[in-house]
């Protein structure tokens, strides 16, 4: 019985997707804005209003991805390359950040009286982290011999189960984290950090679609 997802392209896909969910973005700063604004329960409700916008982009993949697929199957080398040259880009800026010991990205104020789960939602829409990854990451691990939905739903998992425990942690221990970020060795440790793990999902993106 065949599997819907070729075990080794699923590992990787594993493996880029562990560095994205815990690299700070939108999502990440939000849930910890919501943690120490509005307490640990607004902070788990705004982490489900992100997946659930997650989840909003895995539908239109499967819509969109599947009609390239039959259309362009050569396209996913393109985006392969897109995809790796966005997470290696990343990484370079990541080293810079170190390099400089640049604070983190501002802060995302969460504003009083707004439910946290449409807030979440909208934030994860308009997440442009989150449209690159649809756009060009995922697709150099999708394979066009194998039925779309299936994999989909495998990645989906994946992407939802990662996030769920990235964004929580992020969220509930916002304020710790917060306060270590503003020490100038710790941040750029994690910053040089976060580029090699960058760097060699890139190069895990290109050996895995070429």
């Amino acid at each position: 019985m065949s599997l819907p997802v070729d075990p080794a392209r699923y590992a990787a896909f594993l493996g880029v997707m562990a560095v994205m969910a815990v690299t700070p973005g939108p999502a990440n700063l939000f849930a910890i804005a919501t943690g120490m604004q509005k307490g640990k329960a607004a902070a788990l409700i705004g982490v489900a209003g992100m997946n659930t916008g997650t989840l909003t982009w895995f539908a239109a993949a499967a819509l969109g991805l599947g009609a390239l697929i039959v259309a362009f199957p050569q396209a996913f080398h393109l985006l392969a390359l897109a995809g790796a040259v966005y997470v290696a880009w990343l990484g370079v800026r990541s080293f810079r950040s170190g390099v400089k010991n640049e604070a983190g990205p501002g802060a995302i104020f969460v504003r009083p009286g707004r439910s946290a789960f449409a807030d979440g939602s909208a934030v994860q829409i308009a997440n442009p982290k989150a449209l690159l990854f649809f756009t060009t990451v995922l697709p150099p691990f999708l394979d066009v011999s194998r039925p779309l939905p299936a994999q989909l739903a495998m990645f989906a998992a994946a992407t939802i189960g990662m996030d769920v425990l990235s964004m929580s942690a992020y969220g509930l221990g916002g304020a710790a984290l917060s306060a270590r970020m503003n020490e100038p060795r710790f941040r750029r440790g994690f910053s040089f950090f976060v580029g090699a793990l960058l760097i060699a999902a890139a190069v895990l993106i290109l050996s895995r679609a070429y």
